[in-house]
Parts: structure tokens; sequence; C-alpha cells
């Protein structure tokens, strides 16, 4: 018991104790607000990566639209309803 009592009340133990418990729990940078940090940075790298495929994909339908007017004009036709005269569009939402 006394041997216990002697490690327990050791100088270097109580500080350390204290040290990990300020760096754990009350400290800016804490624990928690690292692992939140974290969640958050996965977030960010997450969104950029769909962000990124979603550029590609706009950049090659721009491609697309410049370089062939058959997809030119499918693309009118649909996104803005044009027509040729003569003709009537129905548009059948769902």
């Amino acid at each position: 018991m006394n041997k216990a009592l002697k490690i327990a009340t050791n100088k270097y133990l109580l500080t350390t104790v204290a040290f990990l418990a300020w760096t754990i729990y009350f400290d800016q940078n804490d624990w928690i607000s690292l692992r939140q940090r974290q969640k958050e940075l996965n977030d960010v790298k997450s969104n950029i990566a769909y962000l990124n495929t979603e550029i590609d994909r706009m950049n090659k339908e721009r491609t697309d639209l410049l370089n062939d007017p058959h997809k030119l004009e499918q693309y009118a036709r649909e996104r803005y309803r044009m027509k040729h005269d003569g003709e009537d569009v129905y548009v059948i939402d769902k």
C-alpha cells in the first residue's frame, strides 16, 4: 500500500497525467477537435473529387456542343424546348 501511494504521488507521474488530461480535453487543439477537423477535411476532399469529375463532365459536354451540330441541336431541343417551324413540342413531366 505504501509503495502504491508513493507511485501515485510521484511528481513526474502527476505531471504527465495532468499534461495528458490538458492536451486531450482542455487544449485548443484537443483530441475531439482534431477528430472533427479530420472529418471535415475528408468531407472537403471528397467534395473536391466530386467537383473535379463534374468539371470534366461539363468540359466534355461543352466540347461536344462546340464541335457537333447534332449535339447542339439536341441540347437546344431538350433544354430550351426549341423547335423547327411547323413542329409541335409536347412536354411530358414525370
